[in-house]
């Protein structure tokens, strides 16, 4: 009976993957988009809930020990359904206002979603590859949905040959891994890791293919390109859900794959974190698209995240997953009222310079713009601000004091063009005069929701802060993640 044991462990995954088959066959024979759209919201709703009971839960592994469950586990899949569901509920009449809402999105994003759960909770080189390419491949072609538009041909190649470029690099270290210690578990790697040649090269090229996922630099070129020619909700499911996997199985690879004994791991998260933290704030700082921009702030924003990894203690960690959630609320927001503005036929109006008067055209949809852009930017009440304290706080207590002083600085720098598009709304007179439409129940009641735990978690920090205090303890980081 074990064999029902594991199938409970990834019950969120096998509701998502089996919705995602359903969607299929429903399109196959019938256009019922609503009857699809409703199908996904009801499994991402199922398996959310599931992954919050889950987080109070045992930990342990299942499938001969190809993944964990519980723990930290629990949390990437309820952050990952978390932000899909969200990323759902904005895109049905986005996609239905620009044409593009077809069956096939909502399973690739099902299938996507699947493969991200089974990333976040992979506890063996060889499920960490399923899980990363299941995601990755049903991205590619959510970059391309709108063939017909140069943008977005070349999104989904510039992903497709960047993502396979990226994969060999990911290979080959799992390779030399498996050449060096003979296993593919996680735990026989670490206890058979040494500093020969053959072990650190292997952990170089698996870094180098998660610096690419995360969008890392000097492997973040692909991301601008790919933001902008994508559907804008969609970009906020690449921007926030695959991110929140890679980067839990980020923590799984720097905490327990490999040891500090072999290599000075952290020095090189170090530099990675302080070139994309001023790199991508300093071309944020210049862009007039905001999508780009926001593209160049994600990228920012991995710094922030590889600090927490720097750290490399019980409490950088579990601030990397506070971090997380609070990206995934705010990044969601700020995208989807983006793409309220942009669904306006004939207008141009992901040009910031467009943005001219707009605060008053409709005052909630500004004001709640303004929230998600604050809170990106870390000012103090929101849920950025207490996500940004965590993650320098770990740096600083892990004597790590330069390294947090340049992410303070860079983050200081981002209120610039976190401020613009506010500027340009409230203190800029329109161009033109332009007529917005409504938005819908769902589409709107979404971003309510999202803008109130944005100040929720900003002014009341202790629920999630709460939850997470036994990974401060160390209680669920020892059971989870070090060996």
């Amino acid at each position: 009976m074990n064999y029902l044991h594991d199938l409970s462990t990834f019950l969120p995954g096998i509701i998502v993957g089996v919705a995602g088959l359903i969607v299929v066959l429903i399109d196959c024979y019938k256009d019922d988009y609503k009857g699809i759209v409703g199908l996904t919201i009801a499994s991402l709703t199922a398996a959310l809930a599931i992954s919050i009971m889950d987080l109070f839960g045992p930990t342990g592994e299942s499938f001969y020990g190809m993944i964990s469950y519980g723990g930290v586990a629990a949390f990437g899949n309820t952050v990952i359904l978390f932000g899909t569901l969200f990323c759902v509920l904005i895109s049905y009449e986005y996609l239905e206002a620009i044409d593009h809402n077809f069956g096939e999105v909502y399973a690739m994003i099902l299938f996507a979603t699947t493969g991200m759960l089974g990333l976040a909770s992979a506890n063996n080189l060889v499920m960490i590859f399923l899980g990363l390419e299941t995601m990755s491949i049903c991205l590619y072609v959510l970059a391309g949905i709108i063939k017909e538009r140069k943008t977005g041909a070349e999104a989904a190649l510039k992903y497709f040959l960047l993502g396979a470029f990226s994969t060999g690099f990911l290979l080959y270290g799992m390779a030399l891994l498996y050449g060096a210690t003979g296993s593919l578990d996680i735990q026989e790697i670490a206890q058979a890791a040494s500093s020969d040649l053959l072990f650190v090269a292997g952990g170089g090229l698996l870094l180098v293919g998660f610096f690419f996922k995360v969008s890392a630099v000097p492997f973040h070129m692909w991301t601008p390109d790919v933001y902008e020619g994508t559907p804008t909700t969609l970009t906020a499911y690449m921007s926030t859900a695959s991110k929140s996997a890679a980067f839990i199985a980020f923590i799984t690879i720097v905490s327990r794959l490999l040891p500090e004994g072999t290599a000075d791991w952290s020095q090189v998260l170090q530099v990675i974190a302080i070139a994309t933290m001023i790199l991508g704030n300093i071309i944020a700082l210049v862009q007039d698209n905001i999508k780009r921009m926001l593209a160049y702030s994600s990228i920012a924003h991995a710094g922030y995240l590889l600090v927490g990894l720097a750290a490399a203690t019980p409490e950088g960690y579990s601030a990397v997953l506070y971090y997380l959630l609070a990206y995934t609320i705010m990044n969601i927001g700020a995208f989807g009222v983006v793409a309220y503005y942009e669904r306006q036929h004939g207008l141009d109006l992901l040009d910031i310079n467009n943005y001219a008067g707009l605060g008053f055209k409709r005052p909630m949809m500004a004001v709640m713009l303004s929230i998600f852009l604050f809170s990106l930017a870390g000012i103090p009440g929101f849920v950025g601000f207490v996500g940004k304290y965590y993650v320098f706080a770990a740096a600083i207590h892990a004597d790590l004091i330069g390294l947090a002083i340049v992410g303070v600085l860079a983050s200081a720098a981002s209120v610039y063009y976190y401020l613009r598009p506010m500027v340009f709304m409230y203190m800029r007179e329109a161009h033109k005069d332009i007529p917005l439409v409504k938005s819908g129940w769902m589409f709107k009641g979404s971003l309510i929701v999202l803008t109130i735990l944005t100040i929720y978690f900003g002014i009341a920090p202790a629920d999630l802060s709460h939850l997470l205090s036994s990974y401060y303890s160390g209680d669920w980081i020892a059971q989870t993640l070090i060996p």
